[in-house]
């Protein structure tokens, strides 16, 4: 292979045909320039950008990022990568250099770094969460810098949404803060706690997630029967007025429109909650 354009020391791009591929290796490009032939035992990852965008915004975060944190960024890339045992959008060489990048530096000017969606997100993506809980031991060891686990969350959301055919960061975003607010709501109407290290937490933001899922798809939901409704109603009254206020809450502020049989069910996981308060108290 032959040098086209030197981006850094790491980071160089050649040509196929019509083609720029971006190749990626160690000191690649150390006191080399434009038609030199680089090693191949110095090329660790090969990728090319079909955007014509995406190849310039990856161009500028190359010129204007320290090569230490677009290689530990890479190295993260690649982990997850293996671990999902998926490729990844391209899109995530720009979103998770530039976030990574920036959260080093944030840190290092002694700005405290909140992820107020953390618990939803360690429910709901929990292999993007370890990955992310990996990224943060491999940027301690390599950069002498230790980033809190609420970090670790918002790499998990990056990595999440950059699995090809995946959602996107708006939308996973949009629905880890809905159930979030849904999580609050619950707390303010029974006057609980909801334990996040909890099987009931992790159950119920699943069940949640999942039910929101089906209704933006437009799944079908499988039918309840009536005399099972009327005993669940007639037997969990709280929780099931405060499922049916959470229906009518999604209803309302998001078009989400839950069937009476999932709100049987949600009212059993909220019940699960209600217990544990009043077995608390006696």
């Amino acid at each position: 292979m032959r040098i086209n354009r030197v981006l850094n020391n790491n980071v160089v791009v050649v040509k196929e045909g019509e083609e720029e591929i971006i190749v990626m290796g160690s000191g690649i490009a150390f006191g080399k320039g434009k038609n030199d032939l680089i090693s191949s035992d110095k090329i660790e990852k090969v990728f090319v950008m079909k955007d014509k965008n995406e190849y310039e915004k990856f161009t500028q975060i190359i010129d204007q990022l320290p090569e230490a944190h677009i290689a530990i960024a890479e190295q993260i890339i690649s982990h997850a990568e293996k671990a999902l045992q998926t490729k990844l959008n391209e899109h995530v060489h720009i979103a998770l250099t530039d976030h990574v990048s920036f959260a080093i530096e944030r840190m290092k000017q002694g700005f405290q770094i909140k992820n107020k969606l953390l618990n939803e997100i360690r429910v709901l993506y929990a292999a993007e969460y370890a990955i992310g809980l990996w990224a943060l031991d491999h940027i301690e060891e390599n950069l002498s810098i230790r980033l809190p686990d609420d970090e670790a969350g918002h790499i998990a959301l990056h990595i999440h949404t950059a699995k090809m055919n995946g959602t996107t960061m708006v939308q996973a975003t949009n629905t880890t803060v809905l159930l979030n607010e849904l999580i609050e709501k619950i707390e303010e109407m029974l006057h609980v706690k909801v334990e996040e290290e909890s099987i009931s937490y992790q159950r119920l933001v699943t069940h949640l997630n999942f039910a929101l899922k089906r209704v933006a798809e437009g799944q079908s939901f499988d039918d309840l029967d009536k005399d099972m409704h009327d005993l669940v109603q007639k037997k969990h009254k709280v929780a099931y007025e405060t499922a049916t206020e959470l229906g009518r809450y999604l209803a309302e502020t998001h078009s989400y429109v839950l069937p009476p049989s999932e709100l049987v069910y949600l009212t059993l996981h909220i019940q699960r909650i209600q217990q544990k308060k009043e077995d608390e108290v006696s």
